[in-house]
């Protein structure tokens, strides 16, 4: 291993930075004709090497930045249209044991109202929920010994047999937790999570070790190959991301790919999904509220831009970290599923009071309420299709499998009408009225321009059914 000054050692492992700083070194000051020659390349839904990549972010011509951002848009309408998933966060603790430089869960936080939630608890944070319409759940929990994998399967099983008097299901549980040990991923494989979903915040080393600075967090190494185990252990759908803000972005996204790269290699598919999440202010951290590498808006727009060019069939997941104006304009450039209504603390949901930054882990920058972010979504000049579809889970379309067949156009074929399906249900049982009725007019108008005239017969079918009564209809 090598050494490196103040920071302890460096592993080695399939991030080689040696590689990475000498790419963005050859990518600094690009030639225009390079760069469009990669433009060339992403609209082919090719995807990009992480050289490539660096090109683009590394390019500062303003001019070259607008076609990066409108081969984007092609690209994200081509493979998904729009249609744009929806999913609500669900903390279960906030008890951790980590010191992380950055996190309001920092095992040194004294002033933190620590809390797990009970079986009972579990239930009346989905039961509100499911009210308000959600379908789809990550449950978030801080890294403690007592939470082991059985521990976090019951939680599941918790939020699984919960239902309400309308359609109220959740139907998708996916998962933010510590890393685990192969047998611990089956158990939670075993239980029926979707997406085991963890962030490696930062791929620099140095870095690494100088913000996490205590807890099993501290292991490089362990926290980089969990995608590995997870996927050994039978989950196959696994989302990854970084915490930007902690280390040069370009830096960061490179990392991301040749993760992603790695994991194709070895398991024979990368990363259902890849978040960014930028640092927010977060109690007793300095570093949240001082973070070393600010990314401007412009910036960080090319970086979702980027990441929809490299890696076209992957979703791109965006929190309510940011606000509501800046997240629709990052909806543009390759987004594809956004949480919606969240609150950042185990019993949030069920708190009149839920704006309260001595539990919250983070400062939520857009906190509309479901239905509000909806409206927009749907009324605007350029109008999303929200989705809480389930179907390619519950049928066994993952993994590899569902990447062969995203690559095919089935994510227009299947998705959206899957999508405008689960739509009709959210406007009949939860939508205020004034969404309930430009929510329709959106499907009439989906339904009549839908280019496939057997699945436009289904789709009329089934919304008929639904509007007597029928629930969890899907192609």
């Amino acid at each position: 291993m090598n050494k490196i000054i103040s920071s302890g050692t460096r592993q080695k492992t399939f991030i080689n930075e040696d590689l990475i700083w000498s790419e963005m070194e050859k990518a600094t000051d690009p030639a225009p004709s390079l760069v469009q020659e990669i433009l060339l390349k992403a609209r082919e839904r090719q995807g990009l090497t992480p050289f490539e990549a660096a090109v683009l972010l590394k390019n500062t011509d303003k001019e070259l930045d607008n076609e990066i951002f409108n081969t984007a848009m092609y690209i994200k309408k081509k493979i998904y249209g729009n249609r744009l998933v929806l999913f609500a966060p669900l903390y279960i603790s906030n008890e951790c044991v980590n010191q992380c430089a950055y996190c309001g869960f920092n095992a040194k936080n004294e002033d933190l109202d620590r809390r797990t939630l009970s079986s009972d608890e579990i239930r009346k944070e989905v039961e509100v929920l499911e009210d308000l319409g959600h379908k789809r759940l990550l449950l978030v929990y801080g890294e403690h010994p007592k939470y082991n994998a059985e521990w976090i399967a019951q939680t599941v099983r918790d939020v699984y047999a919960v239902t309400s008097e309308k359609s109220g299901e959740i139907r998708r549980v996916n998962i933010n937790c510590a890393p685990l040990d192969v047998a611990g991923f089956k158990t939670l494989h075993d239980v029926g999570i979707g997406t085991y979903q963890c962030f490696h915040e930062t791929y620099h080393q140095e870095t690494y070790n100088k913000v996490h600075l205590a807890g099993k967090k501290t292991d490089y190494a362990y926290r980089l190959y969990a995608m590995h185990r997870a996927q050994e252990a039978g989950i196959d759908d696994v989302g990854m991301g970084a915490l930007f803000g902690l280390f040069d972005p370009i830096f960061e996204v490179m990392g991301l790919l040749y993760h992603a790269q790695q994991l194709e290699k070895d398991c024979g598919v990368g990363p259902h999904t890849i978040s960014f999440p930028r640092i927010e202010p977060a109690q007793n951290s300095e570093l949240a509220f001082n973070p070393p590498y600010l990314s401007s808006d412009h910036n960080f727009k090319k970086i979702v831009a980027v990441l929809r060019l490299a890696v076209p069939y992957t979703g791109l997941i965006l929190t309510t970290r940011e606000n509501a104006e800046f997240r629709k304009e990052l909806l543009e450039v390759g987004v594809s599923q956004i949480s919606a209504g969240s609150r950042t603390y185990p019993g949030a949901y069920s708190d009149p009071e839920f704006d309260r930054p001595d539990v919250q882990q983070f400062c939520v920058g857009d906190s509309r309420s479901l239905d509000e972010v909806i409206h927009s979504l749907i009324t605007a000049e350029k109008s999303y299709v929200p989705s809480w579809c389930t179907a390619c889970y519950r049928l066994g379309r993952t993994g590899e499998h569902f990447m062969e067949l995203a690559k095919t156009g089935f994510i227009q074929k299947f998705c959206l009408p899957n999508g405008l399906l689960t739509f009709k249900e959210y406007l009949e049982d939860y939508a205020s009225e004034e969404t309930k009725k430009a929510g329709n007019e959106l499907i009439r108008k989906e339904i009549a321009g839908y280019p496939d005239a057997d699945r436009k017969n289904l789709l009329t079918e089934r919304m008929t059914r639904m509007e007597a009564g029928e629930r969890d209809l899907y192609l």
